[in-house]
């Protein structure tokens, strides 16, 4: 059986999802248009940094000797750690990335007037 391709890709509706929570939350309580057209902005500039940061890329060379399947093997358990490492700090990240939005929507609100 073959990969299967997601349309939009997982990145592209979170934030999609993340923008809908966001204008809800905001117009809920009564922010205008260009302050959650601001948020959302912001939001959608910070979420494609994190997603490029979690993109690691490297390359090992292994010694000579080492079969396909020890490589294969190596490989997967690479693949493995790094995306347990990323999917814990993709939590501390959203975290940190909530409070410097609130903070930056602050801003925008005081420098409004």
């Amino acid at each position: 059986m073959g990969d299967i391709l997601e349309f939009p890709s997982q990145q592209t509706q979170g934030l999609a999802y993340l923008e809908r929570e966001l204008r809800d939350m905001l117009a809920a309580r009564g922010a205008d248009e260009p302050l959650i057209d601001f948020a959302t902005g912001e939001l959608a500039r910070i979420y494609k940094r994190i997603c490029e940061s979690e993109q690691y890329q490297f390359s090992i060379r292994l010694p000579e000797g080492v079969s396909g399947r020890e490589r294969d093997a190596l490989q997967a358990q690479i693949n493995a750690g790094l995306e347990g490492i990323r999917k814990e700090n993709h939590g501390l990240t959203l975290e940190l990335v909530a409070e410097l939005l609130l903070a930056q929507v602050r801003l925008f609100q005081h420098e409004r007037g």
